[in-house]
């Protein structure tokens, strides 16, 4: 690893022992995709930049959290995209090798090319555009529904940019499953990152 930190080092052998080995394969992807590749700290978990942010990771108790800054604009051929960020609990939930590379690779090829994410303007919330399958699955549950209905206009556009954003018909089903269900529990969609 040519720019490797000691920092990240350190990180990984302080991370719970299940998040050590899953820590490590995706660390080396990142320096096999790009050997250029320089290691960073960013909100005490390690980061990878190459001309701009690339990608990071984060071990917590029961899940390794990774994914790259621009996953927006990344292709997904193998649908593992779940929004800026994968979350996994054993080392087999990665994508092989080759795939983690083949992203990585697309993740540098985007800040060479100077790719940028459009940000929303700040102001108030403006409706997004309900889907109708977002719809019709909150027509069939009252308790979903009567939550999605409390939410100010910014919960519920986080659910309907979620749903929309995905780039598989099969990564959408999933989310469309699980807003359904975190809704009929009275959740926001963020509800993980929360106070509580």
């Amino acid at each position: 690893m040519k720019k490797g930190s000691p920092e990240v080092d350190r990180y990984i052998e302080n991370a719970p022992p299940y998040a050590q080995p899953i820590l490590k394969r995706i660390r080396k992807a990142f320096h096999k995709a790009e050997p250029d590749i320089v290691e960073t700290m960013k909100w005490s978990a390690p980061h990878f930049d190459y001309k701009g942010p690339v990608g990071g990771m984060a071990a917590f108790k029961q899940h390794v959290a990774w994914g790259f800054w621009k996953s927006k604009l990344m292709s997904d051929p193998e649908g593992i995209l779940t929004d800026m960020r994968m979350n996994v609990s054993g080392e087999k939930e990665l994508p092989p090798d080759a795939v983690m590379v083949a992203y990585i690779r697309e993740a540098v090829r985007l800040n060479e090319e100077g790719k940028k994410i459009e940000r929303k303007a700040s102001g108030p919330a403006k409706a997004e555009k309900m889907p109708s399958d977002l719809a019709a699955a909150l027509k069939k549950n009252a308790a979903a529904r009567a939550t999605f209905e409390t939410f100010p206009q910014s919960q519920k556009n986080e659910y309907i940019s979620w749903i929309t954003d995905a780039k598989q018909e099969a990564t959408r089903q999933k989310r469309l499953g699980t807003a359904i269900e975190w809704m009929a529990e009275g959740k926001p969609r963020n509800w993980k990152y929360m106070k509580r």
